[in-house]
């Protein structure tokens, strides 16, 4: 579907030089002179490169709606990751590369997770927004430290190390946000 470059936001995924790319980041500038444009972040979908692209606010770009189903994850086998589709039950196969290096120490045997894909292809895993851990080992807390400045670096089971609050100790359960391997709160069990 074809759209005003004003329209589109970030996370939106357009077609560009064939091949598809999601908007990371846009800012819209209008200078003294000459007319106004979007800055734009993209990130291709397929290889995970980069594009720094400004599109002028007269153009009308290619937006594309992706597939998004829920697959159980199964099994790992070196870089292949083993999922089944809980609408359909059939297994598919995918390359580890699709999660993403900060994300995959998150996952686990029997997670639901979704799966994006375009034309049948699988461009990308999601994983849940916050998943609970166990803390396998907590620094003590230094006496004398302001509240303010409190955190503790923490290991996890999963081997991510974050920062948690003074409270926390060895054997915890925590929520983590998976996108950015931060401490949210503690596990309610």
């Amino acid at each position: 579907m074809k759209v005003n470059v004003n329209e589109v936001k970030p996370g939106w995924v357009i077609a560009y030089r064939d091949r598809l790319w999601v908007l990371v980041k846009g800012e819209h500038v209008k200078p003294g002179k000459g007319p106004a444009y979007l800055q734009a972040e993209l990130r291709c979908l397929t290889d995970g490169t980069k594009l720094n692209q400004r599109f002028n606010t007269a153009e009308t770009i290619e937006t594309v709606e992706l597939e998004r189903e829920e697959h159980q994850f199964l099994y790992a086998e070196g870089d292949r990751l083993h999922f089944m589709n809980q609408a359909s039950f059939e297994q598919s196969t995918l390359p580890r590369s699709l999660i993403g290096e900060a994300a995959a120490p998150f996952l686990r045997e029997g997670m639901v997770v979704r799966v994006q894909s375009h034309d049948g292809r699988p461009l990308s895993v999601e994983l849940p927004e916050t998943v609970a851990l166990t803390v396998v080992q907590a620094d003590p807390v230094v006496k004398g430290q302001t509240a303010a400045a409190s955190y503790k670096p923490a290991l996890l089971e999963n081997g991510v190390r974050v920062l948690v609050p003074p409270h926390v100790e060895t054997g915890a359960r925590v929520v983590v946000n998976t996108r950015e391997s931060r401490y949210v709160e503690r596990a309610k069990d």
